[in-house]
């Protein structure tokens, strides 16, 4: 299993002409190293720009021909990386990244110089994007949604923006320095090209940009039918399921096929109330270990009464940190979450609709991960029984519907 233990910083530097996904990327590699239970933090200089200067800046301040708006921004970017320098320092194994165009060799040497100067070696990100329709689509899905266009006619937003995606053209140098650490993301991963990345982290988060793709497709999460463990009020087990539970597994037979549009890929635990719950479903179906439902360990087949009376001091433990409680000889959340890793990627990767069925730990990590949620409130999360959990991920977040099923 693939961790993140390495206590070494990582400062990842993006490069790329305005919607081309840098944003995007960088958000996403944020969650995604936050879920995993590292620090992680994105320096923005286009927000730098909006907290000091007024969000709505026309697209001639980007001209580089334009002195004064040059001066700025590079003032800003500076201000930028002096945080991010001063963050990384503050603690140990932190990870940031440089959001920001950089779009010159100058500017790139001024960042690998003030990186170094800190004892730090970047890794440069470059996204590139040769289909005009993605460049568009990112234009309008996400880029008008900017502070930048607030309140202005969406067409002359467009406008203004490709304005100034001309701007950076005229001056943008592709990344070419040989001697630089650097991965190169072809139209959001159709093509990857690599240079000089070294170490187990830089290795993992460019595994995982090499997922990254931004095709919608809907992920539909649900936890297993009721199991008779679930009506004995006992966790963990593998029972089968109560008579309520088989009508769930009934009414999502019927169900799933009218809420998803082309075949999925469907993804079950190896507990029977899982496999059970899926197996009437028209699809083929895999089981992995990966999705089996936290190990409760000594206390497998309790209750929670039973333990707050014969345990109390681990009762005690559990409810004062649920997230880092680890049963005796079983798992924590944190734990599950180290598990699930692979699976994220899994996730991320397929651009078919994706169905889970899975257990009420399982299902909570992995919805903290696609809707963006603090790791502290994975643990209380609600994801109740009998609920299919529609997610479409976006470029920031997901879109959710909750579908919730008669069992009656």
């Amino acid at each position: 299993m693939r961790t993140l233990s390495d206590p070494t910083p990582l400062v990842l530097v993006m490069v790329g002409l305005p919607a081309r996904g840098k944003t995007f990327l960088a958000r996403k590699i944020v969650r995604y190293l936050q879920w995993l239970g590292r620090e992680a933090q994105v320096f923005n200089v286009g927000n730098y720009r909006r907290g000091r200067l007024g969000s709505q800046q026309p697209a001639s301040f980007f001209d580089p021909a334009n002195a004064e708006g040059t001066a700025s921004r590079e003032a800003l970017a500076s201000t930028a990386l002096a945080d991010l320098v001063e963050w990384i320092a503050a603690g140990s194994g932190r990870i940031a990244i440089y959001d920001a165009t950089n779009a010159t060799r100058a500017r790139r040497d001024r960042v690998g110089r003030t990186l170094a100067a800190a004892g730090l070696r970047p890794l440069f990100v470059e996204t590139v994007c040769t289909d005009p329709e993605l460049v568009e689509a990112n234009i309008r899905e996400s880029k008008l949604s900017m502070p930048d266009y607030a309140g202005m006619d969406p067409e002359s937003a467009v406008r203004d923006f490709r304005a100034r995606i001309a701007h950076y053209e005229r001056a943008y140098e592709p990344l070419s320095e040989d001697h630089l650490s650097f991965v190169r993301l072809i139209d959001v991963g159709r093509r990857v090209e690599m240079n000089r990345v070294e170490g187990g982290l830089a290795s993992q988060v460019v595994f995982f940009l090499t997922n990254l793709h931004v095709t919608p497709r809907p992920l539909f999460l649900t936890r297993h039918g009721q199991s008779e463990f679930n009506a004995q009020k006992r966790i963990g087990g593998d029972s089968g399921l109560t008579a309520q539970g088989a009508r769930y597994a009934a009414q999502l037979a019927v169900e799933l096929p009218r809420l998803v549009a082309a075949t999925p890929v469907v993804f079950t635990s190896t507990l029977r109330r899982t496999i059970d719950t899926a197996a009437s479903l028209p699809w083929p179906r895999t089981a992995l270990k990966n999705l089996d439902e936290i190990d409760a360990g000594r206390f497998d087949g309790w209750t929670y009464d039973a333990i707050e009376e014969g345990a109390p001091e681990e009762w005690t433990a559990r409810a004062a940190d649920k997230l880092r409680y680890r049963y005796p000889r079983g798992e924590s959340y944190l734990d599950v979450i180290q598990r699930l890793e692979p699976m994220i990627v899994e996730l991320e990767r397929r651009r078919e609709p994706v169905v889970v069925v899975a257990h009420q730990a399982v299902i909570r990590c992995l919805y903290a991960y696609f809707t963006d949620q603090p790791l502290e409130a994975c643990p209380r999360l609600q994801v109740p029984l009998h609920t299919v959990i529609e997610l479409v991920p976006k470029a920031y977040g997901a879109v959710e519907t909750r579908h919730v099923l008669d069992t009656q």
